[in-house]
């Protein structure tokens, strides 16, 4: 029974809420445990380790698809270090991507933010730039 961890038990060993677990188990990159005889979960060293990379993955930015890949690779036992290079390159660009644009966003704020006099009236340059479209 060493070995065998209820989903609380899992959740504090993995850093993971209980949601977030059974929202993994529906999503299919969990697997389901097996049930006690009072229907209660038991999870195994195997659920640990799962769940951990899945954690870490998740954090890292990689998406439940491109974790559901990665794991699919494991579990198969074809696992080539080129084709997880090639995930995690790929998802390097897409990173890039978000910090370009996130760049861009702030740079737009920064001047919306500008033409505002942050008094007490009621009328918000910044509201005004919110709400009408720049187009012709």
């Amino acid at each position: 029974m060493k070995n065998n961890f209820t989903i609380g038990k899992l959740s504090s060993i993995t850093n993971v809420n209980i949601e977030t677990i059974r929202y993994y188990e529906k999503k299919n990159i969990l697997p389901s445990p097996p049930r006690t005889q009072s229907g209660y979960r038991i999870y195994s060293q195997e659920h640990v380790q799962r769940l951990i990379f899945i954690r870490k993955s998740r954090e890292l930015g990689f998406s439940i698809n491109e974790i559901r890949t990665l794991l699919n690779m494991i579990d198969g036992n074809n696992l080539t270090c080129a084709q997880v290079k090639k995930i995690t390159l790929r998802h390097i660009d897409e990173i890039h991507r978000k910090i370009k644009d996130l760049q861009k966003f702030a740079h737009d704020l920064e001047i919306i933010a500008s033409k505002c006099k942050g008094d007490n009236t009621p009328d918000c340059s910044i509201i005004d730039a919110l709400s009408y479209s720049n187009k012709s």
